[in-house]
């Protein structure tokens, strides 16, 4: 399978799929293309139709909405832990999913991804509401299903990859949040997988101004 991504630094979407994938031991060849770049588009549309990243490659099939590349990695690779196994975690874990591929418009705009980044945002009121939403998710999973382990329902699942970028958000922000977000934060940038990319990241050649 290859996945097709785009800079480690920037781009968010890239992240979550390749951390399932990292993280659920699935081979995949890596192909990043640099985005913002004269001739990203045309790279991007000879594997993506969207003309965006992420895109998934099985064989003649294309996959390319992190989302939809997470639920068939789910279906082809059952055994590998993407979703919970309980079915009422498993309904949560793809609700708060869903809710972070759909919603978060605020924090998108304001606090972008910029992992090698270290800034200072001004956090207007509708920012910071999306942000306490998110600890109050991190908050409400863990309380509710994090018994077996440190993260959002006990292991790693493809929840806790929706929200790694937003890790690296507060991260760049300096963002205060809580002292179990805190905690949950560290165990997120711990992971292997995540300490590769935001050093792969860091090494990247590519600066983009937004």
């Amino acid at each position: 399978m290859q996945l097709l991504i785009g800079n480690k630094n920037y781009s968010s979407w890239s992240l979550r799929p390749w951390l399932v994938m990292k993280q659920a031991g699935i081979a995949f060849e890596e192909t990043l293309v640099p985005l913002y770049q004269g001739d990203s588009k045309e790279q991007i549309l000879r594997i993506s139709p969207s003309g965006k990243v992420p895109a998934l490659v099985d064989g003649d099939l294309v996959i390319w909405d992190s989302l939809a590349i997470v639920e068939y990695l789910a279906e082809k690779f059952p055994g590998r832990g993407i979703w919970p196994a309980d079915p009422a975690a498993r309904a949560v874990a793809r609700s708060v999913s869903a809710e972070m591929h759909a919603g978060f418009t605020q924090l998108r705009t304001h606090l972008s991804m910029d992992i090698r980044g270290r800034k200072t945002a001004r956090i207007d009121a509708a920012t910071q509401a999306e942000i306490d939403r998110i600890c109050a998710i991190w908050t409400d999973c863990r309380n509710h299903f994090g018994e077996n382990g440190p993260f959002l329902f006990g292991a790693f699942s493809a929840a806790d990859a929706f929200y790694a970028p937003v890790v690296t958000r507060f991260v760049t922000y300096g963002v205060e949040v809580p002292d179990s977000a805190r905690q949950y934060m560290a165990t997120v940038l711990a992971l292997p997988a995540m300490q590769q990319w935001i050093a792969d990241g860091a090494a990247e050649p590519w600066s983009l101004s937004f």
